[in-house]
């Protein structure tokens, strides 16, 4: 499963390196002049997870596969663009199919890297975004509103959309994000995720500073994080880039060297399943260890789901093992030799590190 985030931002301040960077890969050109990336760009990268490599070593296993993240790298939002200015709405759009937003924020200063607003002010650049997403989510509304509001005179649900939507629109009119109404309810809560507004998405800032604070920040990512109200990430999309050329094994000395522990991808996805209220199960057998992604709640069905329709329609029983009980009993055999191994049925949450073996019958 996994998730997606869409990458923002005002040209120039980065989103293509790190999109490079983060995929290992050019495919996304990286080029000093606003609207290089001329289509959104989307690629998926493994998700580092060490729990899954200790799964296989203790199954045997004959392969891994780790859960994808998806990025997509969207052109260089400007003021304007819910308007047309710049590329327009056609990027707007792509926004909309994302699970969360990534507003990338140039913290650094580089006399050879021209600023479209000729500043350096990532606060100020945050604004525009937002004010740019605010605008293309009030004409939504106000385009789609008036048929609704017509059909919810002998429709009941599309009289309590109507209603959520009327909701929404005054938020969006006095310029704040869609994502700042409290639904009253969960079925006011879906009908604003099916809106698909672009500022009812969550939101994480993403702080790209020069190479010297990659690890402590600069005084503009302190301002971002001091100010923002939602989480933030300090990143060095050049250090990321020059990560991502070299071997696995001269990576850690690398990072170490410049006082981080991890990369910036490592933090991101951290951050990302922190935002989304995401989780992992496992999967674990001779022929494979795998990672699954779902959203924390889900049922043992729901999550069999994930793997196969048909595993949630004819679900039966989930075999459950802690991801600490299966390594500390070496296994699944050392597991239901302790006890550790649960028979957990329809109404079973499936929880973080879970080792699952889905019996169901269609």
């Amino acid at each position: 499963m996994g998730f997606n985030c869409g990458i923002v931002g005002l040209p120039n301040v980065g989103k293509s390196t790190l999109f490079n960077a983060l995929l290992s890969t050019q495919a996304a050109e990286a080029a000093n002049y606003p609207f290089c990336t001329i289509e959104p760009n989307i690629g998926r990268v493994a998700v580092p997870d060490e729990r899954i490599t200790t799964l296989a070593g203790i199954a045997n296993s004959a392969q891994i596969i780790p859960t994808q993240l998806e990025f997509v790298d969207i052109a260089g939002i400007v003021r304007g663009a819910s308007k047309g200015e710049g590329l327009g709405n056609q990027f707007l759009a792509h926004i909309r199919e994302v699970d969360a937003i990534i507003y990338m924020l140039r913290c650094f200063e580089d006399g050879d890297i021209t600023h479209v607003e000729g500043r350096i002010a990532p606060l100020d650049d945050a604004e525009i975004i937002e004010t740019e997403l605010v605008l293309a989510d009030m004409e939504s509304l106000e385009k789609r509103l008036p048929a609704l509001q017509k059909k919810a005179k002998g429709d009941k649900d599309a009289k309590e959309q109507a209603e959520v939507m009327e909701k929404l629109l005054k938020v969006v009119s006095e310029g704040k994000p869609a994502r700042t109404l409290v639904p009253a309810d969960d079925a006011e809560r879906r009908i604003i995720k099916n809106t698909q507004l672009l500022t009812a998405k969550p939101v994480l800032y993403v702080c790209n500073v020069e190479e010297a604070s990659a690890a402590s920040g600069n005084d503009y990512s302190r301002q971002v994080i001091e100010k923002v109200n939602a989480p933030a990430v300090i990143i060095s999309a050049r250090i990321e880039s020059e990560v991502a050329q070299l071997p696995d094994a001269d990576k850690q000395e690398f990072l170490s060297a410049l006082g981080l522990q991890e990369t910036g991808l490592t933090r991101l996805i951290r951050a990302g399943y922190s935002l989304l209220d995401l989780i992992t199960f496992f999967t674990v057998g001779p022929k494979e260890a795998r990672a699954w992604t779902i959203s924390r709640g889900f049922s043992a069905p729901q999550a069999a789901g994930v793997i196969h329709t048909d595993f949630e329609k004819g679900f039966i029983r989930a075999e459950t093992i802690a991801y600490n009980d299966y390594v500390a009993c070496k296994g699944e055999q050392g597991a239901k030799e302790a006890g550790k191994l649960r028979l957990e049925g329809k109404d079973y949450i499936v929880q973080d590190g879970d080792v699952l073996h889905f019996r169901f019958n269609v």
